[in-house]
């Protein structure tokens, strides 16, 4: 394992497997709340790895006991409108849902808040049964401001995504995988090392059919179904263009592992 050491680094980041890269929320002390230097310094260590030819998987997990609980209101209690404008919060995140590689959020403890918009930002949520999931914003009297009214509801649907955010009220991670707002929930003792296990599933698959069908499958979430078809054939025809294809179905014919090379 290789692994950087930016002191002090808000960001832990190691390649635990081949294609692998984990990158790690380091405010332990604060149980991982956002503030602004960590939710940039995230979406700079995202950024890096979605460029790196190497790397082919992003899990994104806390350190200490929980994943993010939500943003620093420290830093935004007597904040204005404007200040809360300049602090960019959506172009930080856009860098991670815009990320071309699949993303898996290893979920253990808290995801409060802000914590739990950045797990709706993953392709893969696996998540602790005794997790915490929840929007409480609706308590300290706004509302959520980093996507959860937009994502939570076409997740979830309109109720019980109007009780998450109306109540503030929390769901466990074993509720939330039932729920739908996580993929699978397990002990919280395993959830990282399934994450992993996921990912490198994921890394040993032809990188360019992996991000291709990411791609389709988030543009046509906000398309009419007849536009996200099309969309999907045209993707699908187009990896008939790679050599990835071309070693995949021969290694089929001749019952062997294919070597993909994401080319």
């Amino acid at each position: 394992m290789t692994t950087t050491t930016d002191a002090p680094s808000l960001i832990l980041k190691t390649q635990p497997l081949p294609g692998v890269c984990l990158l790690a929320l380091n405010r332990p002390e604060a149980r991982n709340a956002l503030n602004d230097a960590l939710r940039g310094a995230l979406s700079q260590a995202v950024a890096l790895a979605s460029e790196d030819p190497e790397l082919r998987v992003i899990v994104i997990t806390g350190e200490g006991e929980s994943f993010a609980a939500g943003a620093d209101l420290k830093e935004i209690a007597d904040d204005s409108p404007v200040g809360i404008r300049r602090r960019r919060v959506l172009s930080l995140w856009k860098q991670i849902s815009n990320c071309p590689l699949p993303i898996i959020a290893a979920v253990r403890g808290h995801a409060l808040g802000g914590g739990c918009e950045l797990a709706l930002h993953a392709d893969i949520i696996v998540a602790a049964d005794d997790a915490i999931f929840g929007q409480p914003e609706v308590r300290v009297g706004v509302m959520p401001g980093g996507g959860a009214t937009q994502r939570l509801i076409r997740a979830l649907g309109k109720y019980r995504a109007m009780k998450l955010i109306l109540t503030g009220e929390p769901i466990s991670g074993r509720q939330a995988a039932d729920w739908g707002l996580a993929s699978e929930a397990l002990a919280s003792d395993k959830v990282l090392d399934r994450a992993l296990e996921l990912a490198e599933r994921i890394a040993n698959l032809p990188p360019i059919a992996i991000q291709s069908a990411k791609e389709a499958m988030l543009a046509g979430d906000d398309a009419a179904l007849a536009t996200g078809l099309l969309l999907e054939r045209r993707i699908f025809e187009s990896l008939f263009a790679t050599q990835d294809q071309k070693e995949g179905m021969k290694a089929f014919a001749e019952k062997r592992t294919p070597n993909f090379k994401g080319e």
